[in-house]
């Protein structure tokens, strides 16, 4: 089990189609592995690179920029980590089948 602090979900709304969660990482913090069970959209909110870690062992840096959303299918399995040495923080909006 890690020793990092857990990255910090508000979730925002969720109905019938959306669920929309505000994800904020303090410096060193992580989300824990997981696996999405829905398409969803990331929105950053910070400018900064975050560290994804995957089952495999793999580890791939994510430069992100602040308003420069993204969007993953279902099924992404990894961890999500806050290397930076400030807060990070991003909203991520699931779409309900």
């Amino acid at each position: 089990m890690s020793e990092r602090p857990k990255a910090i979900p508000t979730v925002q709304v969720d109905d019938d189609r959306v669920r929309v969660t505000e994800w904020h990482f303090p410096p060193g913090a992580e989300t824990g592995r997981h696996q999405h069970g829905m398409d969803y959209v990331v929105v950053p909110m910070t400018t900064g690179a975050l560290t994804i870690e995957f089952p495999d062992g793999k580890i791939l840096q994510s430069d992100l920029k602040a308003g420069l959303s993204y969007a993953r299918k279902t099924g992404v399995d990894h961890n999500v980590i806050n290397d930076n040495d400030f807060p990070f923080t991003f909203v991520e909006v699931e779409i309900k089948q």
